[in-house]
């Protein structure tokens, strides 16, 4: 990988003849914090990455926010984010994990306009909140952390190795990685539930009951007994989130859902996640996907 000479210098990603365009940086304690300071600096990159950190901790920044990193810990960064060592890069020197930068086209049909850019890709969704400006820290369960290691380990294998049929391995192992991201982001909700976090949990939960019906900020604050104002600030500062983006985040996941296993007409599946007019609802998933829902049941499906 390369940058030009501006500043903050954008990364762009060299691709190796007969190697698909996919890289692991493994980083291992004193030895990736004495060679690493150049990527401390401010930076970015055209490419698709994903940080997971298996020991230790330390701190980054990502676009205009710090976020304090620990064991167990993804990262999804989209192009464009500018990112940064934090306050805690001495952490760092203890930490372990791995670093799986790629080009979205890897996992693509291959074909010319198969997908109406990388934000339409079912299994690339999680990197759209951080091209949006929402970076996004997923937590990895303890009992699954030594399969995502083991799961890392291969693909960083394959890589090196390039034995026979290695092409086929790396998509295989970075799809299914994809796949957990895809599921620990579908998950993000339910783990501020269960946070010691009571008015978040009680706010999730008439997000979660009420999500098909015309539910609003104002009826969220009225269910659990605050003004509107209030509880947007609660809510922002807590979760970096609005109750509105919430709101429209349940109703998305639950749209990309029936768009994928039924075969319900547009117009029923915006009914049934509580938007009865058809046109605002496709506006709105366009807006969340790039894409609209059409295109993403097209894009899910073989």
């Amino acid at each position: 990988m390369r940058a030009p000479s501006d500043e903050p210098p954008v990364y762009t990603y060299d691709p190796v003849p007969g190697v698909p365009p996919v890289a692991v940086m493994r980083f291992l304690g004193h030895a990736h914090a004495a060679g690493g300071p150049a990527r401390a600096q401010p930076h970015a990159h055209d490419f698709l990455a994903l940080a997971y950190l298996s020991r230790g901790g330390g701190s980054v920044r990502l676009s205009d926010r710090h976020w304090p990193m620990e064991a167990g810990d993804v990262f999804v960064v989209a192009p464009g984010q500018v990112v940064s060592a934090g306050d805690d890069i001495a952490g760092f020197h203890d930490a372990e994990g791995w670093a799986v930068l790629f080009s979205p086209e890897v996992i693509g049909s291959g074909a010319p306009g198969a997908f109406l850019s990388w934000r339409a890709h079912p299994l690339l969704f999680p990197f759209v909140g951080g091209a949006a400006g929402r970076p996004q820290r997923l937590r990895v369960p303890v009992a699954d952390r030594p399969a995502w290691s083991a799961r890392l380990s291969a693909l960083e294998n394959e890589l090196e190795h390039r034995d026979d049929g290695h092409r086929e391995a790396v998509l295989a192992h970075l799809t299914l990685l994809l796949v957990e991201v895809s599921r620990l982001a579908a998950d993000v909700v339910d783990d501020l539930r269960l946070r010691d976090e009571p008015l978040l949990a009680e706010v999730f939960d008439v997000i979660e009951r009420r999500y098909g019906e015309r539910l609003s900020l104002k009826d969220v604050a009225t269910a659990v007994g605050l003004t509107p104002g209030h509880l947007t600030t609660v809510v922002r500062r807590r979760t970096g989130r609005t109750v509105g983006a919430w709101i429209t985040e349940r109703r998305m996941a639950q749209a990309r859902t029936l768009l994928v296993q039924t075969d319900l007409p547009v117009a029923e599946i915006g009914r049934r996640v509580g938007y009865h007019d058809p046109a605002y609802f496709t506006r709105t998933f366009r807006r969340a996907h790039s894409a609209t829902p059409l295109g993403w049941r097209r894009a899910s499906r073989p």
